[in-house]
């Protein structure tokens, strides 16, 4: 489970006094743990790796956002505590989809679906993340679907 694999990691952390990298799996726990506290009240609840991995998909694109920003402004000293704390939560993600990979999958959905123009991109793009969405950028796949359906 990833969740207890989070929890390993940051006890090995603590006991290797690697601040930063037990800072970035705390931050990692209580995310998880803000969802938990979400999800108390909902009717279903998603598998469990399913949620932790969502947590981790989030966390991910916030923290790329942010990077570029820093960049954008001239704060190297901010991206790069953002990129040590990325390089954390990307450990736990499973392997991304490279673009030759993620343009297949598109052409294969594309085929599947009979989607032949834009007023299917939102059926396409649904089906990319049922199938693909944790292996995926979705901001960078939703840029190729579009190229794919014009």
């Amino acid at each position: 489970m990833l969740r207890d694999q989070i929890q390993s990691e940051t006890v090995t952390a603590m006991k290797a006094k690697d601040k930063e990298r037990t800072a970035a799996l705390r931050l990692i726990g209580a995310k998880i743990k803000d969802r938990d506290i979400e999800l108390r009240t909902a009717d279903t609840k998603p598998e469990d790796d399913e949620l932790v991995t969502d947590v981790l998909l989030k966390m991910a694109k916030q923290r790329r956002e942010s990077i570029e920003m820093y960049e954008d402004g001239g704060r190297t000293e901010l991206a790069e505590k953002e990129k040590s704390e990325l390089a954390v939560i990307e450990e736990f993600l499973p392997k991304q989809m490279s673009e030759d990979e993620t343009r297949a999958a598109i052409a294969q959905i594309k085929t599947d679906l009979g989607a032949d123009g834009m007023k299917d991109m939102g059926r396409v793009m649904g089906e990319l993340k049922a199938r693909h969405g944790a292996t995926l950028d979705m901001s960078k796949a939703s840029g190729l679907v579009k190229e794919a359906l014009s």
